[in-house]
């Protein structure tokens, strides 16, 4: 199993989420490449050998600008990147398979934050 399928998971689902208040409905492009970007910054951290236990803090002070809310899913977040390879996560860009997941599962998403 690759890396690009397990993030249709818990880790994928808690960035949607959270995003769901600070990013409108109708912007699916701006709320996926922000998903993208938040998942390739907690990838980026593992790679600079962050410590699973610092990598919340140091992704979330890296750009205070991130929405309110995002830190409520980054322990799913971390916890998803930080329990992959190493070696595989040199292969793969997880903002970038993040960000195509997300456009692609949208309406599912939406439909689940609305109950």
């Amino acid at each position: 199993m690759t890396v690009s399928v397990f993030l249709r998971g818990a880790a994928a689902l808690a960035l949607g989420a959270s995003l769901a208040g600070p990013v409108m409905a109708g912007e699916k492009e701006d709320a996926c490449k922000l998903q993208g970007d938040i998942m390739g910054a907690v990838q980026q951290a593992r790679l600079d050998k962050v410590k699973k236990d610092d990598a919340a803090e140091t992704v979330l002070e890296a750009n205070p600008a991130w929405p309110e809310g995002l830190a409520e899913a980054m322990p799913q977040v971390v916890d998803f990147v930080y329990s992959q390879k190493k070696r595989d996560l040199k292969k793969v860009d997880l903002g970038e398979t993040a960000e195509a997941q997300c456009l692609d599962a949208w309406d599912r998403i939406q439909a689940i934050q609305k109950g």
